[in-house]
């Protein structure tokens, strides 16, 4: 936003709407559209695309997955994507402050705050373990290599300390045992050294400390990259989301050439067409897609509020949800090429050696890359793209709280003092975050991840989906995007909005419920009261919703419990867009007296409402005297 603009503008402005000019200036901007582009693709591809994808592509059926997958991008993950981008650009506002379009669904805001929370918790904790791994790689002799340390185990066979293959000719069976119960120096390593895990999810033991200094560095980063809120990572994100990228080919073109490599990739990209008709490949393919690009978490609004009103976010919204999706493609290929190597040095099947989520990152991978000469080398490339891709996605969860938090607030003090707000979040996060780097800590990690941000994101989501195309109603909300873009969105999104979209999230829904398992990690179960914890997770943010809807219709104005409805799911007056500049159409301020009576809305306290509006000069405009009173309220 131009500055001068704003000071041109305070003059001629009307009273009410001079504090809010000066505040889109204050709240700041991307620097140009290339930074918002980066931003979010940082925020979809994360972990996820190298640790789950690839995995689940496997087990589905391979290349079959891919249709699937294509299908849900192309119906839900796109329209949801765009839905959120030009829902958080029109406003200006975060994803508690856009809920003015519908005042009762603010707690989607609310459940979307908690869920950001929880991500932002447990992930700077895999970041951590990945700074973890990033420096003790720089040695000579990678420390999971050999089964000489004092933590291994009896069990333990190394890939290079016998080699196997001589002894394949032997015999086969004798060889398959002895991989059945081997366990590797890498999986030791991770396991009696890094985590020196407990036994049970109760028992938390002692803290470690390398991985809380570790934890303590990864947040220092992602609070001095945030440190001028998106003006500062803004710049980051031109390192962070572009360099992984340049780590994956290196990775990817090291991976082709190895020996067994064509195995590996073959095994993750066979079609098996049968899968296809498996009612669980379809449920994964739609969760990978709703998870891999962060619908639902509020990140995507938050980044979008920074945005020019006029920015195109049509078209920004299928370049990044289309990148996001060929990374996914493209990290399959680097990580099975090398299982596909390991498979073959060890002379067993690949679905041997694959894995997913932590085991894959920090056991099988770092085990398979001891093998290549100078292995310390390609593992700091492989641990360092790992913490970029978590830094880019962490920089937006902090972002969306401390603007929701902002924004909510709303007055000049927090506006200046925003680094400060940014530093309290950093060190809670910090401090909540102590809990997982104890001996427990891979427990409550793995419970935190599948219980906080599954089932909830899907209810949030649906709702919010509801709650705009329903309540608000769908054609105002595609003039309020014609009136932004000035081509209202594509027949194909207005279908996908209203039906298909919610509808496919139902159905994850539906799916999450029915293939429900209780979680357990190798051969551990949780015990039941762990598994309420999680379900306790789960809920806290979806119950964010129906309390705060019961809250807002008690404090609505009306007789009855239907008007009281009513008056709580209109829009609020200051809904619309920021800047006045923009308020055109039904936004316009209206002058004259006679049309303002007739266009106001039910005031919260009518006695308050008209004394106000007597007070009020006369030229303000209905959002002016609206937004005065919504700031005194």
């Amino acid at each position: 936003i131009d500055t001068s603009h704003g000071i041109s503008l305070q003059n001629g402005a009307v009273p009410g709407e001079q504090g809010k000019q000066e505040k889109s200036v204050k709240r700041g901007n991307w620097g140009n559209q290339i930074e918002f582009v980066l931003t979010s693709v940082g925020y979809a591809v994360g972990l996820g695309n190298v640790w789950r994808f690839p995995y689940l592509c496997y087990r589905n059926g391979g290349g079959a997955f891919m249709f699937p997958y294509f299908i849900m991008l192309v119906f839900c993950g796109i329209p949801l994507f765009f839905m959120e981008l030009s829902f958080g650009q029109f406003a200006s506002q975060g994803c508690l402050g856009v809920w003015r379009v519908s005042p009762m669904f603010k707690g989607v805001g609310y459940g979307m705050m908690v869920v950001s929370t929880y991500i932002g918790i447990y992930y700077n904790v895999v970041i951590c373990i990945a700074f973890y791994y990033f420096f003790v790689s720089m040695t000579r002799v990678l420390p999971w290599t050999y089964c000489s340390n004092p933590w291994n185990t009896p069990d333990c066979v190394g890939v290079l300390d016998g080699n196997l293959s001589s002894r394949a000719a032997l015999n086969l069976t004798q060889l398959l045992n002895a991989t059945q119960k081997r366990t590797s120096p890498s999986e030791e390593y991770w396991r009696r050294y890094v985590l020196n895990l407990s036994d049970d999810i109760g028992n938390l033991g002692e803290v470690r400390l390398p991985l809380l200094g570790c934890l303590g560095v990864s947040w220092v980063v992602v609070f001095l990259c945030l440190i001028k809120g998106v003006k500062s990572s803004g710049k980051v994100v031109y390192f962070t989301a572009t360099f992984p990228y340049v780590v994956l080919t290196i990775l990817f073109v090291r991976g082709i050439t190895l020996e067994g490599a064509l195995t590996g990739i073959m095994y993750y990209l066979t079609p098996q067409w049968d899968k296809i008709l498996n009612a669980k490949v379809w449920g994964d393919a739609a969760s990978q897609i709703f998870y891999s690009l962060g619908c639902a978490w509020g990140g995507l609004i938050t980044m979008a509020s920074y945005n020019k009103f006029n920015n195109n976010c049509y078209r920004d919204s299928i370049i990044i949800s289309i990148t996001n999706c060929a990374t996914s493609v493209y990290a399959g290929f680097v990580i099975f090429s090398i299982l596909g190597f390991m498979a073959n040095h060890l002379g067993v099947d690949v679905s041997k050696v694959a894995d997913h989520g932590p085991g894959l990152a920090f056991v099988a991978y770092p085990e398979a890359l001891t093998l290549l000469p100078i292995s310390p080398l390609w593992s700091i490339l492989f641990f360092f793209m790992l913490i970029l891709l978590g830094l880019g996605t962490q920089f937006c969860l902090l972002e969306t709280l401390v603007t929701a938090i902002v924004d909510e607030v709303g007055n000049e003090w927090i506006i200046r003092k925003k680094t400060f707000v940014t530093l309290g979040v950093a060190v809670a996060g910090f401090l909540l975050g102590v809990p997982l780097t104890t001996q427990a800590g891979i427990y409550w990690l793995l419970l935190m991840d599948n219980y906080a941000a599954s089932f909830s994101l899907v209810v949030i989501s649906c709702i919010m989906c509801v709650a705009i195309m329903y309540i608000y109603g769908h054609r105002n909300y595609f003039k309020d995007i014609e009136m932004m873009l000035g081509f209202p969105p594509p027949l194909f999104f207005q279908i996908c909005w209203r039906f298909i979209s919610p509808a496919i999230i139902f159905f994850i829904l539906v799916f999450t419920v029915i293939q429900y398992r209780p979680i357990s990690y190798n051969e551990y179960v949780y015990p039941t009261w762990a598994i309420s914890i999680g379900f306790l997770m789960a809920l806290s943010s979806v119950i964010c919703i129906p309390i705060y809807a019961i809250y807002k219709v008690c404090r609505s104005e009306g007789d009855t419990l239907l008007e009281r409805l009513k008056n709580a799911t209109k829009a609020s007056k200051d809904w619309g867009p920021a800047l006045p500049e923009h308020r055109s159409g039904r936004y316009a301020p209206v002058f004259s007296p006679s049309t303002e009576s007739h266009l106001e809305v039910q005031p919260l306290q009518p006695e308050k409402g008209q004394s106000e509006a007597a007070a009020a000069s006369p030229v303000q405009g209905s959002n002016g005297s609206a937004h005065s009173q919504d700031s005194r309220l």
